[in-house]
């Protein structure tokens, strides 16, 4: 798909198809995302891929109870890393890892959208709730 083809036609839905997305796509996905404008190339931005269902029952509640979060295959969670642009003081920490977090998000919409894959992004959600289940599904992630 072009790209400009896919910037017209990629928009925000909330019914996603049951199937499987291999691995292979959504590492690509990620990789991509990576490659988004970063301040300084610092990528103050993390990724976590939730694909367990009881993950994402939790994360829908945490989400004021947005259900189809449940039924997306996968979600990917894009994080600012705070840390990670310290080198540009307050400015970094309350305005470019959120630049560079929205980058990401923009270029996996818009990959998703080349392999033709459903895509809705999240704003309303309550942030320590998230960091709960995240965190959570890190432990999980490790213990595998």
């Amino acid at each position: 798909m072009e790209l400009k083809d896919a910037i017209k036609k990629r928009h925000s839905t909330r019914n996603f198809s049951d199937k499987t997305i291999p691995n292979k796509i959504v590492l690509e996905i990620i990789e991509y995302a990576h490659l988004a404008p970063s301040a300084g190339n610092l990528q103050s931005r993390d990724f976590i891929i939730v694909n367990e269902d009881d993950i994402k029952e939790k994360l829908s509640e945490a989400a004021l109870d947005q259900k189809f979060i449940i039924e997306a295959p996968i979600n990917i969670i894009v994080c600012a890393n705070l840390n990670r642009v310290s080198p540009y003081g307050i400015r970094g920490k309350e305005l470019y890892c959120i630049q560079d977090a929205t980058a990401a998000v923009e270029h996996i919409l818009l990959l998703a959208k080349d392999y033709e894959l459903n895509t809705c992004w999240i704003g309303a959600f309550d942030e320590k709730k998230y960091q709960k289940y995240l965190v959570y599904q890190l432990i999980l992630d490790l213990l595998r």
